[in-house]
Parts: structure tokens; sequence; C-alpha cells
């Protein structure tokens, strides 16, 4: 069940692939069952010929989907689900695509036009500081003329956070760290628009604060105008 080394794979997606399918008949052919206890990641590593940090990733998909669970100070074990489903949810898996940038921003305002109305009626005083914050930060980022993409992403998390819908803001941290590459990549934003995002977020703040929900996912309608359009009409 040797791998190759993990340098000779150009696409990290590729390796993680195929270390869920190794840890898929690890599974198989030891006949484990929900509660059955993995070999550690340093076994894992050392069986597959891969690094520990390849393994961690292969088992966090795998977790995030709910076909192992992880528990600190003991391991990571089979999750609850019969051998049919978790094969079938495998497939499933290895089958995905590839997310493209369209698609990762159409989640991405799908999930928040719903999180920010969540927000502004469940927003405590502790999260109108954090999200005040990211926004303080995104405007000192624009006026000193540098790149604000990941302020701007970290004002939106700050919104995920304070819907208290713990699943959307998981989502949010998942999709983010692409959404962050993909923006640099197509230099979605210049800067004039980050200078209009200054407004935009302090209306959604504000929004927020009021604990107005129709405002705010109005306001979060009309940030996200040009965004939609640059991925729609090209």
């Amino acid at each position: 069940m040797k791998l190759e080394a993990a340098k000779s794979f150009s696409d990290s997606t590729s390796l993680q692939n195929v270390i869920i399918e190794k840890i898929r008949e690890l599974i198989n052919y030891k006949n484990l069952e929900p509660g059955d206890k993995l070999p550690s990641e340093r076994m894992l590593a050392e069986k597959f010929a891969v690094t520990r940090s390849n393994i961690r990733d292969a088992i966090q998909q795998l977790e995030f989907y709910g076909i192992l669970q992880s528990i600190p100070q003991s391991g990571t074990f089979v999750a609850n689900i019969g051998v049919i489903a978790m094969n079938g949810m495998i497939d499933e898996i290895l089958g995905l695509e590839e997310q493209d940038f369209k698609s990762l921003v159409e989640t991405r305002i799908l999930l928040e036009l719903k999180t920010v109305k969540l927000a502004s009626l469940r927003r405590t005083e502790s999260d109108l500081k954090r999200i005040k914050d990211a926004l303080d930060a995104y405007e000192r980022t624009v006026k000193s003329g540098e790149d604000a993409v990941q302020e701007d992403l970290l004002f939106h998390l700050a919104i995920a956070k304070a819907s208290g819908n713990s699943t959307i803001n998981t989502f949010m941290l998942t999709i983010t760290p692409q959404i962050i590459m993909d923006f640099e990549k197509y230099h979605v934003c210049d800067k004039r628009m980050s200078m209009l995002g200054i407004k935009e977020h302090t209306e959604i703040y504000e929004a927020i604060k009021t604990q107005n929900p129709a405002l705010a996912k109005q306001k979060m309608k009309e940030h996200f105008s040009v965004l939609y359009q640059y991925c729609y009409n090209k």
C-alpha cells in the first residue's frame, strides 16, 4: 500500500484523493466498524510513504463529511456509518470537481445573503465589536494603498460568526482560502472598488447594528453586485 513520495505529485488534491482511497482500502481490508480506531497519523504516513501533514489533510476532509471522527488525545475513529454508505460517500468525494472561481463566488453570495440577515437578528455586542474592528482594518488598508482582499474577507467572516450558525460559519471558513487566492489571481478588486467597499461595508455594519435584516440583506446584495456581474458577464 505504498504511495510515491509526496514531492512527485504536482497536484496536492490528487495526492489527497489517493490517500483517501488508501484509507478506504484499509478500512475495508481490516473490516473496521463504527467506533473502531484507525492507525496513528505517524503509522499511516509511514505505511503510505507520505508526510503526516498529507495524512492529516485527508483525515480532516473525511471528518468534514462525517466518515471519520477525531477525538483529541485518543485518535481517529470510523464514524457511525455503514460500509455501503461509507464507500458511496467516498466515491462522491473522489468524484468532486475542482472548485472554480465562479462556483465559489456564487456559493459565497448565496450563503452571505442568509448570513447577514441572521447576524442582524442574533449579533451580540462582542460580535459588533469584531465586525467593526474588521471594518476599520479594511478601511486603514485601503486608504494606505495596499491590497485589502484579506481584510475584506475577515469582515465577512466576522458577520458569518455573528450569524450564530456554526454550519454556515464552517462553510465560509472552508471556501475562504481559495477565494483569497482567486481574488489575487483574477485581480477582481481595483482601487476604485476598494474605496467603494468602505462605504458598502459601513452600510452593512450599520444595518446589522440596528438589527434591520431586510436592509442588511439589501446592502449585502448591493455590495456583491459588481462581483456578480464580473463572474456572469464574462
